[in-house]
C-alpha cells in the first residue's frame, strides 16, 4: 500500500524537493511580512507552520486536480502515468485531496478565523483552475492566456503565506506587498515554463509544451526572461526594507547560471537536455527565496 504512494510522489510529486521549495518560500514571505510591520527575527512558529504545512498542502492539491483535469489525455498519450497505469485511482487522490482541505481549515482556525478569506480564494480560484474557468475549450486555443490564467494562483499562494503573518496578528497590509506577489507570479513562469521545455527528440505525441510552443530556443529565451522579471520584482520588495549587496551578487549569480543553462541548452540538445532548465528553474527559486529571507533576517 504504501510503496504504491511513495512511487506515486516520485514521480509526480517529490515530496523532497517540493518540501525544499515550500520551505524556501515560505520563510523568505514570513520574514518579509514581519520585517515590513518593522519587527525582527522569525514568525513564532505556529505562523511558520500553518504557512509551510498549508503551501505543501496547496501544491498536492494542484497535482491532484491535474491529474483529474489530465485524465483523459494521460489514458490516450501517456497511459506511463501512475493513474491512468492503475497506480493510484483518482478515487483515492480525491479523499487525499478533501484530508489535505481539512488540515489546512484546521490550521487557519488554530491560527486564527480571519485566515479563512484568504483560505477559501485559494480554493476557489483551484476549483476555477479545475474547470478551466468555464472556457477550456477557447483558453486551449489561447496558450499565452491559459498559461496567464493558471500562474494567477502563485500570488494567491504567496499572499495566503504572509497572511499567515500580519493578518494572523491583526496589523495592516505589509509595503511592498504588491511586488512580492509580481515576484511570486513571475516565479510561477520560471518554474512552468521551465519544466515543459524539451529537445525537439524529446518531445512527445499529445504531450503540450512550450518548446513544441514556441520553439525549443524561443521558449528558454522567454524562461530566461522571466527569471530575470522575477530577478526585478525581487529587489524591488527587499528595497522596501533593506537591500544588502550579498544579495546582488546572489541573484547576479544565479541569473548568470540561468543564461549559462540556456546556452548549454542551446548547444547540446541531446536526449534529457531540458531537465536541465527544470533543475535550474527549481535551484532559482529555492536560493533565491532562501537569500531574500537571509537579507531580511540579518538587515541593520
Amino acid at each position: 500500500m504504501m510503496y504504491r504512494w511513495w512511487i506515486y510522489q516520485k514521480e509526480r510529486f517529490p515530496v523532497f524537493q517540493y518540501g525544499l521549495l515550500v520551505i524556501s518560500v515560505c520563510l523568505a514571505a514570513l520574514i518579509f511580512s514581519r520585517a515590513a510591520g518593522g519587527r525582527h527575527g522569525f514568525p513564532p512558529l505556529r505562523y511558520m507552520l500553518t504557512a509551510i504545512v498549508s503551501t505543501f498542502l496547496f501544491f498536492l492539491q494542484l497535482r491532484i486536480l491535474d491529474e483529474f483535469k489530465d485524465f483523459s489525455d494521460d489514458l490516450q498519450y501517456r497511459a506511463y502515468r501512475p493513474v491512468p497505469r492503475g497506480l493510484v485511482h483518482l478515487a483515492e487522490l480525491k479523499i487525499v485531496f478533501v484530508a489535505a482541505a481539512g488540515i489546512q481549515l484546521g490550521l487557519a482556525l488554530w491560527l486564527n478565523p480571519r485566515m479563512l478569506l484568504p483560505l477559501i480564494a485559494v480554493w476557489s480560484y483551484m476549483l476555477l483552475m479545475r474547470v478551466e474557468f468555464f472556457a477550456g475549450k477557447h483558453l486551449k486555443k489561447l496558450p499565452v492566456l491559459y498559461l496567464i490564467s493558471h500562474m494567477l494562483i502563485m500570488p494567491l499562494i504567496y499572499f495566503y503565506i504572509t497572511a499567515c503573518n500580519w493578518l494572523a496578528a491583526g496589523h495592516s497590509i505589509p509595503k511592498g506587498l504588491p511586488e512580492l506577489l509580481a515576484m511570486g507570479f513571475t516565479n510561477g513562469f520560471v518554474i512552468e515554463i521551465g519544466r515543459k521545455i524539451r529537445p525537439t527528440k524529446d518531445e512527445e505525441v499529445g504531450v503540450e509544451t512550450y518548446s513544441l510552443l514556441w520553439g525549443p530556443i524561443r521558449a528558454s529565451v522567454i524562461w530566461i526572461a522571466s527569471m530575470f522579471l522575477a530577478a526585478l520584482f525581487a529587489v524591488m520588495t527587499v528595497q522596501h526594507i533593506h537591500f544588502r549587496y550579498e544579495l546582488a551578487y546572489l541573484i547576479g549569480s544565479l541569473l548568470l547560471a540561468g543564461v549559462m543553462t540556456c546556452c548549454y541548452f542551446y548547444f547540446d540538445q541531446v536526449g534529457g537536455s531540458g531537465k536541465r532548465l527544470e533543475k535550474m528553474a527549481g535551484i532559482w527559486v529555492f536560493v533565491l527565496h532562501l537569500g531574500i529571507a537571509g537579507n531580511l533576517f540579518l538587515r541593520t
